[in-house]
C-alpha cells in the first residue's frame, strides 16, 4: 500500500477507537469492571498504539500523494494560515489560564463565563480545530491534509463529547454554563448571551501566544524542515 494510504489507515484507526473507547456505554462499562485509574490506563495504550505509528508514517512521508490544492505561495492564505496558527496558540494558552468551569482547576467552578470563555467554550479544542485548519491551507497534499484533517475531526468531537459528559457529572450547574456560551466563537457574544467588558481581555494569553509564535517560527526549520 502507498503511503498516503498507510496514513489514512492509521487515521481512522486512531480516530475510530478514541471514539469507541471514550464513548458513555463503553468508558462507563470499562469503569464499572476494571476503576477509573486502570481506564485510563487502557485508554492511553490504545491511543499511543494507534497514534504512534500514525506519526511515524506521516513523519517518514511528509507531503504523500496527489496534490490537492497548492495555497503556499498564496499571500492572503498564507496571512490567513498565520493568523489562524497565532489564534490558535493563544486559545491553547488561555485553556490554561482561564479553564472550562467544567475541567480541575476551575476558578471556583462556577457557571459564570468570564475572559476567552466568552468567545468559546472550549479554548484548547477550537485551537486544535484551528491549528489543523491552517496546516492543511499551506499542505495540499492528500497524506498531509488527512493527517492534519485529523485535528479539527477531534476538536469538534473533543468538544461534544466534554459537555456530554460534564453535564453528567455536572448537572444543572454546567448546563447553566452551556446556555451561557457557545463551541462556535463568537456565538455566544453575537447572540447576546454574554457581554464582552474591559476586564475579559486575555492579555496573558495574547503575551504567551505571541511568545509561542516567535519559538515556534525560529525553531520549525530545525525539528520539521522547511519554512512554516
Amino acid at each position: 500500500m502507498g503511503a498516503t494510504v498507510w496514513i489514512g489507515l492509521w487515521a481512522v484507526l486512531f480516530l475510530a477507537s478514541h471514539l469507541i473507547i471514550s464513548s458513555s456505554a463503553v468508558r462507563f462499562r470499562l469503569i464499572s469492571a476494571v476503576g477509573e485509574q486502570p481506564y485510563r490506563g487502557i485508554y492511553s495504550l490504545i491511543a499511543f498504539a494507534t497514534l504512534g505509528p500514525l506519526i511515524y508514517e506521516f513523519a517518514r512521508n511528509k507531503h504523500a500523494g496527489p496534490l490537492l490544492w497548492a495555497l503556499r505561495a498564496v499571500p492572503p492564505i498564507r496571512g490567513l494560515a498565520w493568523l489562524l496558527m497565532l489564534t490558535a496558540l493563544i486559545l491553547f494558552a488561555g485553556s490554561f489560564i482561564t479553564p472550562n468551569p467544567g475541567t480541575m482547576g476551575a476558578p471556583g467552578g462556577g457557571s459564570e463565563p468570564r475572559g476567552l470563555l466568552k468567545i468559546t467554550r472550549h479554548p484548547s479544542f477550537v485551537g486544535f480545530c484551528l491549528f489543523g485548519v491552517a496546516h492543511m491551507l499551506m499542505n495540499g497534499r492528500a497524506g498531509d491534509v488527512i493527517f492534519f484533517g485529523m485535528f479539527p475531526v477531534l476538536g469538534i468531537i473533543g468538544g461534544m463529547h466534554q459537555d456530554r459528559r460534564k453535564i453528567r457529572e455536572l448537572g444543572d450547574r454546567y448546563r447553566q454554563f452551556l446556555a451561557k456560551t457557545s463551541f462556535v466563537p463568537f456565538a455566544a457574544l453575537i447572540g447576546g448571551r454574554v457581554r464582552w467588558a474591559a476586564g475579559d481581555m486575555p492579555w496573558a494569553a495574547i503575551g504567551v501566544g505571541v511568545v509561542l509564535a516567535v519559538v515556534i517560527v525560529a525553531l520549525h526549520p530545525i525539528i520539521f524542515g522547511g519554512h512554516p
